[in-house]
């Protein structure tokens, strides 16, 4: 949420020539609607039984995956990214991320929350994300995390 996944992870695969796959991406695709809409139209539920089912498809040898954030609190999920990836954490403290989607548009976690719930919404979140193989700092320039994501997963 806000770490910038999405643009890292394509960085990355760029300079890797590795393929990309954005969960959330490959989730509208799935559903034929924006997260927006499915959380919406269907429930954050349906939401993430999109994102169980293809997650297994884009965790590929040699492939970038931009997760969604909260993919990765569901045990089956971690495990499986656990297994098959090298994970990292792009650290962001809450201020540096509020400030980045506090005014996002088609971000239905975001609706009708206060700073403060937002915030408790990462904080329980982040005991997972730091299970991570690696963390990086991520208030940094996305040219900047993207290098020292490379240099982790050549590793």
């Amino acid at each position: 949420m806000g770490a910038g996944k999405t643009v890292i992870g394509a960085m990355v695969a760029e300079r890797a020539r590795a393929d990309f796959y954005d969960l959330d991406t490959m989730v509208e695709d799935k559903a034929g609607m924006s997260i927006a809409e499915i959380f919406a139209t269907r429930s954050e539920e349906a939401f993430r039984a999109y994102e169980k089912q293809t997650l297994p498809a884009v965790l590929n040898p040699g492939a970038v995956v931009a997760l969604g954030g909260g993919v990765v609190i569901d045990d089956d999920n971690w495990l499986l990214v656990a297994q098959k990836a090298t994970s990292v954490y792009i650290e962001v403290p809450f201020p540096v991320i509020w400030e980045r989607i506090r005014h996002a548009i088609g971000r239905p976690l975001l609706l009708q929350r206060s700073p403060a719930e937002v915030e408790a919404l990462l904080e329980r979140r982040r005991p997972r994300y730091e299970q991570a193989t690696y963390r990086v700092d991520g208030t940094r320039q996305p040219k900047q995390v993207a290098e020292e994501v490379l240099t982790l997963w050549s590793a």
